[in-house]
């Protein structure tokens, strides 16, 4: 089981309990109540006697920590069942109570950080519901929980308690890859330099395919070169009318 490659700190705690006993399949964020730095937080969660950690850790900055792997379950949520089967991120915050706002680059990474997390654990799709029991329970495909759901804080704050329905709406549409490139409109508004570029890449790669086997054991492909009907410098793609005329004018079947 990988950790995300977006991290940019790394201090590993003592706290936890080794390998989980359920697939990671939920998502459970919550707020530092502090503005503490990620090497803060990693310090903090390194003291065995505060017997607490996360996964992972955004500091206001945007810098992303790991803490504990993916592959252990980490002492986040008050809730072992919970944590078996959640990835945990603490996120700082530049705000106090009751709201407890977190910065644009500390929520931008935030995103970032679940939308990897999804990817690489086969999530195909977060959601939310303002509906306690639907959280704990599961129901209706629920696989974002909160800290408040299992203990009586009130973390992750009513900033991030309040985006949770937009945090899953964009990584969804990050998942589900709406932001895919066009390719009728792409290829439409292609100017001629672009074109000659692509189909010079086109024979570049033709040049790397082998002969098929078919081919190879009918031999036609070798007789065509020897003889000069062919040369094997054209792209790989449909041939044009006056291209077929001139084949089958070398084969004298014209």
């Amino acid at each position: 089981m990988s950790n995300s490659p977006l991290v940019n700190y790394t201090k590993l705690s003592p706290n936890h309990s080794g390998k989980r006993n359920h697939v990671i399949d939920t998502i459970t964020i919550h707020c530092m109540a502090g503005n503490a730095s990620v090497e803060t937080c990693g310090a903090l969660f390194a003291n065995p006697s505060r017997k607490a950690s996360s996964n992972y850790g955004i500091g206001s900055d945007g810098r992303i920590a790991l803490y504990v792997d993916e592959a252990n379950r980490s002492w986040c949520s008050s809730s072992s069942s919970n944590d078996n089967r959640a990835i945990t991120i603490e996120v700082a915050n530049n705000g106090g109570a009751p709201d407890w706002p977190v910065s644009n680059k500390a929520y931008a990474a935030l995103l970032d950080l679940v939308t990897d997390i999804c990817k690489r654990n086969g999530i195909k799709k977060l959601v939310w519901s303002t509906n306690k029991n639907d959280r704990i329970n599961h129901k209706n495909g629920c696989n974002m929980t909160i800290h408040r759901d299992f203990s009586n804080k009130s973390c992750p704050g009513d900033y991030l308690y309040n985006r949770h329905g937009q945090i899953a709406a964009e990584v969804n549409k990050r998942l589900e890859g709406e932001e895919e490139v066009d390719i009728a409109k792409l290829i439409s508004e292609m100017t001629n330099e672009q074109a000659y570029q692509l189909m010079q890449k086109a024979e570049l790669h033709a040049k790397t395919l082998d002969e098929p086997a078919w081919s190879k054991n009918e031999g036609h492909w070798a007789k065509a070169t020897k003889a000069g009907i062919v040369d094997g410098s054209s792209p790989e793609r449909p041939m044009k009318r006056d291209e077929v005329i001139a084949v089958l004018g070398r084969k004298n079947l014209i």
